[in-house]
């Protein structure tokens, strides 16, 4: 059931059917209250976070500046290295989200490389698109 919400995201579109379920053995699914702080600002960060229903607002310095919604995704950087976060992102919504940890992402080089790669790949580019 994750694998086929995690295909109709842009980040995973470069992974294959079978890679994606590799992928998705390696997320769980977590429901959050409204007003529930996801990421914030500062803190380091050890989980990427994909939105399958609900809403969030992304706030920088204090200022807003985004708003999420389902498919979109946010803390990829945090599966490469424990980075702080740029932003608090904080639940606007009840919201059900597809989280994967840094610890599973590094199973996932572990068993599978290539996927694991193919997936560094994809956060390398969205960070190069971002900052």
């Amino acid at each position: 059931m994750i694998q086929a919400r995690l295909k109709d995201i842009p980040f995973f579109s470069s992974i294959s059917k079978k890679e994606l379920g590799i992928v998705a053995q390696q997320t769980d699914e977590v429901d959050v209250p409204a007003g529930k702080v996801l990421a914030r600002e500062g803190d380091l960060g050890d989980e990427f976070f994909v939105i399958d229903s609900g809403t969030a607002e992304v706030t920088r310095g204090g200022e807003r500046v985004a708003e999420l919604g389902p498919g979109e995704f946010f803390g990829e950087m945090a599966l490469l290295d424990a980075d702080r976060r740029n932003a608090t992102v904080t639940a606007t919504s009840p919201m059900s989200l597809i989280v994967m940890t840094r610890a599973s992402f590094r199973t996932l080089n572990r068993s599978q490389p290539a996927v694991h790669e193919t997936v560094a790949k994809a956060i390398a580019v969205r960070h190069a698109e971002v900052t």
